[in-house]
């Protein structure tokens, strides 16, 4: 008979926590959840509220193994992770294999050592139901928002859509971030730099680069100031000097871990956590689900010896951080290698460069403070209260800056200008003008959120917690309410004039202005389903709800508050309002908007979401003639499209001529212009206007296209007409009954020569497909 058996969610941590414990002890994994929530269960109605449960059929052989282990064990662990989702698996676990829970032994551990592990064993607790019905309800709140805000769309705005709880806050922060960026004015305004001569006590010349103390607001402005300058006289006024200490950041939370990941190894958050998740299981780093900034008296001992063992004492620094996030739980730590003298690891690529990041930043932690010594030097300018202010910054000791620099949104790198060390200057030293340059500059309008700014709002606003960032911002993308994407910017021109000897030159310049990469967008179906929630159910909407449920949770957590109560006192309001809502009958779908009206007929011209998208359309239902339909090109808004743009879309399809008895069709797609010939597309390229494009051109393109299709198509086989052989990306390879086959490399270069024999032969000896993991 088994002694001891330990279940734990995942087969990665179960086979890590196998190595550190005896034959005494079974380690088995009950792959997360083992059970799963029946939509049908959810009704209020009911008087206990306690959801019914069932086993998915994929599980049940688990479960059975499961059951027959527990039945032999003389004491069973469940050693789920720590936090409220791993508290409820544990429920869970006692739940479906019939254990007593206030006998069961609950062990958690931060990290997965052999230490962390045995202490537990040594002090395990009894499941604790206050976590277990603060995870219940989150995932029953969520689930009656989603399940009965969903239908509402699908009725309302486009079947196949769905709304929660915080997604549709994530994509609120989206949508109205994009919309200040529409309504803000760029205005110019012009910044004046200068670059001064200055002879030192040697002889030798150096150089000053200084700015002025304030910006110009009209052209006029700063030309006039250059003018002053020809025969104005620049001494040093005030030179202040200012010791700077900079201090480290605190260890990673599982947000500033996501946001740093992102800035400064271009991580999607989904990555980040898959690839920590993974770094935990096999005992790498602490777990890294936690909003903790503190760090164990064993972490900081630790980290101040392998400090000093690598730069010296004085580079050491021991501290704790105090947390200050809403709701953070103490007790837990921060995220941490569980071996700071392990510097490096073996695994992939992004593990090693997610737990370098990990290491740097918990070893700057705990170092001495960067100090730098600032000097500040201001030149007065005759004849005018203007002065040019000059900076200089020289370290003089690194400090945390020798391991680690944190990244801002402001600057995804990171890496700041230290080291610009100014000449020794007295007050009163006239320096010479060598060059004087205005440059016009335009303000700055709200930037777009990538993935890393978004969760730092949602945590800035108490919007979910660690485990949900991750997951949310997946799910926006995923029902398409959200892109990433790059934003094209719009050429811009600008002046910059130089004051040289006594001559002012102007120069006009092009930049692009308003590009962004890898940002989040909105796309239509988002705006519009953001509208009707925001028109329809603001209280769920809101920022302040969203986040009160949150604290809702900790309370219940706390055993402060009962979550049955909770459930009904939301559901109250909540019902009647979405009833009304379902049954109100409304003029116009959500999100339609009248552009005006066709000339010579008259007709109205509408854009809106259609069944598969967003559409333009020509005409009404009440009409005699049937509406006209246009697919709005993905360049295009139904916010921001004007008539003139939705009518030119009506001038596509059209007809430029025919090409082997056959027309020549140009039309317009949901990804762009298109050549239709005998029902086979060819792509427009992005030089190529479909509306001038001539018959002679789009011959050509078709011919491009026969020529690359004949290409791909190497041999073809009497015996059997199913049988073929293709040039792919990747090389040559098979294709038989519509299935994909490789072929050997060493036959790529004789491809076009193999015999049917040879092809049957691969095809018949290729290995069995990987079985598909079900969605």
């Amino acid at each position: 008979m088994q002694e001891n058996l330990v279940i734990v969610e995942s087969p990665a941590k179960a086979k890590t926590i196998e190595k550190f414990l005896g034959k005494d002890y079974k380690v088995m994994s009950s792959y997360g959840h083992i059970r799963d929530l029946k939509k049908k269960e959810l009704s209020i109605d009911s008087k206990t509220l306690e959801p019914d449960y069932e086993i998915p059929d994929e599980k049940k052989k688990l479960v059975a193994e499961l059951k027959s282990n527990a039945k032999k064990a003389k004491k069973i662990w469940l050693a789920s992770d720590e936090d409220r989702e791993g508290e409820a698996i544990s429920w869970h676990l006692c739940e479906v294999l019939g254990l007593d829970e206030a006998k069961t032994n609950r062990i958690v551990f931060h990290e997965i050592t052999k230490s962390a592990i045995l202490d537990a064993i040594q002090s395990p607790r009894r499941l604790d139901m206050n976590l277990v019905n603060a995870q219940q309800a989150r995932r029953v709140l969520d689930r009656l928002v989603g399940f009965k805000l969903s239908p509402v769309l699908w009725r309302k705005v486009k079947p196949a859509l769905s709304a929660g709880r915080v997604q549709s806050v994530a994509v609120r922060l989206i949508v109205e971030r994009e919309r200040e960026i529409q309504a803000f004015k760029s205005e110019p305004y012009y910044r004046v730099n200068a670059l001064f001569g200055i002879t030192n006590s040697d002889g030798s010349q150096s150089e000053v680069k200084a700015e002025t103390d304030m910006r110009f607001k009209t052209h006029d402005e700063a030309i006039k100031f250059l003018e002053l300058c020809k025969d104005a006289q620049f001494t040093v006024g005030g030179i202040t000097k200012k010791p700077l200490r900079r201090t480290p950041a605190p260890p990673f939370t599982t947000s500033t871990l996501q946001q740093e990941a992102a800035r400064k190894l271009g991580f999607t958050v989904s990555q980040t956590m898959m690839v920590a998740q993974r770094l935990y299981e096999n005992g790498r780093i602490t777990y890294m689900r936690t909003d903790s900034v503190n760090l164990s008296s064993l972490a900081i001992n630790t980290s101040k010896d392998e400090i000093i063992r690598l730069w010296g004492k004085e580079y050491s620094r021991p501290r704790n951080y105090q947390t200050h996030a809403k709701g953070a739980q103490e007790a837990h730590e921060a995220i941490r290698p569980t071996y700071m003298s392990a510097t490096e690891i073996e695994g992939t690529a992004q593990e090693k460069r997610l737990y370098d990041l990990i290491w740097k930043r918990t070893a700057a932690s705990q170092m001495a403070d960067a100090q730098i010594d600032k000097t500040t030097v201001t030149i007065n300018v005759e004849g005018t209260e203007t002065k040019f202010i000059a900076t200089g910054e020289v370290i003089t000791f690194d400090g945390f800056l020798k391991v680690y620099r944190e990244s801002t949104d402001d600057d995804e790198t990171g890496q700041e200008e230290t080291g610009y060390k100014l000449p020794a200057m007295q007050p009163g030293d006239v320096l010479q003008r060598r060059e004087i340059t205005s440059t016009e500059r335009f303000s700055m309008g709200p930037i777009r959120y990538t993935e890393a700014s978004l969760v730092h709002k949602l945590e800035e606003l108490g919007i979910g917690r660690p485990s949900t960032y991750a997951p949310t911002i997946s799910t926006i993308q995923q029902r398409e309410y959200v892109q990433k994407g790059d934003k094209k910017g719009e050429e811009r021109k600008y002046v910059v004039d130089t004051l040289k000897g006594n001559k002012i030159t102007s120069k006009e310049r092009k930049e692009m202005a308003g590009s962004e990469k890898g940002k989040l967008l909105p796309t239509d179906i988002g705006i519009v389903v953001n509208d009707f929630l925001m028109q329809n159910f603001p209280e769920i909407m809101d920022y302040n709800f969203t986040a009160k449920v949150e604290q809702q949770f900790d309370r219940i957590a706390e055993g402060k508050e009962e979550w049955g109560m909770m459930m009904k006192d939301f559901d109250k309001s909540f019902e009647p309002t979405v009833d009304k809502v379902m049954n109100a009958r409304s003029e116009h779908k959500a999100g339609e908007r009248k552009l005006g009206e066709e000339p010579g007929t008259g007709k109205p011209v509408f854009v809106k979401i259609g069944r598969f998208g967003p559409v333009v359309q020509i005409g009404s239902a009440d009409d005699n003639e049937k509406p006209r339909f246009s697919q709005l090109p993905s360049d295009k808004s139904i916010e921001t499209i004007t008539l003139e743009e939705a009518l030119e879309l009506f001038k596509l399809p059209r007809t430029v001529g025919q090409f082997e008895g056959s027309d020549v069709v140009i039309g317009a797609g949901r990804f762009g212009p298109y050549v239709m010939h005998n029902k086979k597309y060819v792509s427009l390229p992005k030089e190529e206007d479909p509306m001038t494009i001539t018959l002679e051109t789009a011959i050509r393109l078709i011919g491009e296209k026969r020529e690359q299709e004949q290409k791909r198509h190497i041999k073809t086989f009497d015996e059997d007409t199913k049988l073929e052989v293709l040039n792919g990306r990747y090389g040559p390879y098979i294709v038989y009954d519509g299935k994909n086959y490789r072929m050997p490399k060493n036959l790529h270069e004789k491809a076009a020569e193999l015999t049917y024999k040879e092809c049957m032969d691969i095809v018949n000896n290729a290995p069995e497909p990987k079985a598909g993991r079900k969605r």
